[in-house]
């Protein structure tokens, strides 16, 4: 058995490769080639007094890979002086992180690797926003709108350049270092123009793409500043409005999104960023947790990728029409398919460092 960690995922995996292996997974859920559970989410008390511990999985089966993706946070949703309202995430102490994929054969069960999920996760993402484009921008899109110049804006860049001959790119971040570091860093690694600008509004002027990368837990732009012809992604449930999707011509979700269930005390739909949450703690412990969330949600009733692709949907038909890829749902095949596909290079290429199988295996029956 493996332990992959990030830098050796970074080596192995290319966003073109990762962008590939999601499109097969995605097409092979029409015949059962491919199936996942999408993300549920427990909560309970912890040692903060504005926040909750959360955990969160999602799995998924392709190719003979079943992944589980397991994540470990204390999360908080602060809400500054100049009206952000973000979610926080830490393991221990803030800057440190504690995400795992653990991937198995489906053909014996044989345990065969974990995984940090850091750069895979930011990589699966972004992966994901490039499929979007790829079947709903306009194919001589040449220009991008970012909103954030976090992890996330770096690889779903990587991606649109591997859809797209991109050739100009504004980035607006709250935080003016941020977006300059990111303007620098992405000019120099692509090979392009990139932008740092000083309003939301600036960045999404004029552009064929619009994408929003942020931890917002509120709408990131205005829905009067969508125009004709634009394609639009997001990271998060929180950042596209309800109103702003009214104005949208086309719309797409990843996947099936998240799972339903009948509201209660205990278990509640939409929680921050959880699409379905279980939640321990008294009354007064449970106020800390935010409102449903204002934006688009999980997915929406709108057709799925499947649907677009064996043409039960309609995708973008004119270069006028505004489209939208609900860059969601499916979670836990993104991390079977790309998790399968980091194991199988780094077992190729002998990287990864070896860990007892036996230590992963018993002999009582469970």
């Amino acid at each position: 058995m493996l332990f992959i960690n990030n830098d050796q995922v970074a080596e192995l995996l290319s966003m073109e490769d990762c962008i590939h292996v999601q499109e097969e997974a995605f097409k092979a859920q029409e015949t059962g080639g491919a199936i996942h559970r999408p993300r549920i989410d427990m909560y309970t008390p912890c040692e903060r007094e504005d926040g909750y511990y959360r955990w969160g999985t999602m799995e998924g089966w392709y190719d003979g890979i079943f992944a589980i993706r397991m994540k470990s946070d204390v999360i908080t949703w602060p809400q500054s002086d100049n009206s952000r309202w973000t979610e926080e995430k830490y393991c221990i102490q803030p800057g440190t992180y504690c995400g795992l994929i653990m991937v198995f054969s489906s053909e014996n069960g044989e345990p065969l690797a974990m995984i940090n999920d850091g750069e895979l996760q930011h990589m699966r993402v972004g992966g994901g926003a490039g499929i979007g484009a790829k079947y709903l921008s306009r194919e001589d899109s040449k220009t991008i709108g970012m909103l954030g110049s976090g992890g996330m804006a770096r690889t779903y860049l990587a991606a649109y350049m591997c859809v797209r001959a991109i050739e100009h790119v504004k980035v607006y971040s709250p935080n003016a270092a941020h977006r300059e570091a990111f303007a620098k860093e992405m000019s120099e690694t692509h090979g392009i123009e990139v932008e740092p600008v000083e309003t939301p509004r600036e960045a999404v002027r004029g552009v064929d793409i619009l994408s929003t990368n942020t931890d917002s837990m509120a709408p990131t732009f205005e829905p009067d500043w969508l125009e004709p012809g634009m394609h639009v992604a997001m990271l998060g449930p929180c950042e596209v409005s309800t109103a702003a999707e009214a104005r949208m011509d086309v719309k797409i979700r990843q996947g099936v999104g998240g799972l339903s269930m009948p509201e209660s005390k205990r278990i509640r739909m939409e929680v921050g960023m959880s699409p379905l949450a279980y939640i321990g703690g008294t009354e007064e412990e449970m106020k800390r947790l935010p409102p449903k969330n204002p934006g688009s949600g999980f997915g929406g009733e709108y057709p799925d990728f499947c649907d677009l692709v064996f043409g039960r949907a309609q995708g973008r038909t004119g270069d006028d029409q505004i489209t939208f890829y609900h860059n969601m749902g499916n979670q836990g095949l993104q991390f079977a398919a790309v998790g399968g596909l980091v194991y199988r290079l780094a077992a190729a290429r002998g990287l990864g460092n070896t860990v007892p199988t036996e230590w992963f295996v018993q002999n009582i029956r469970d």
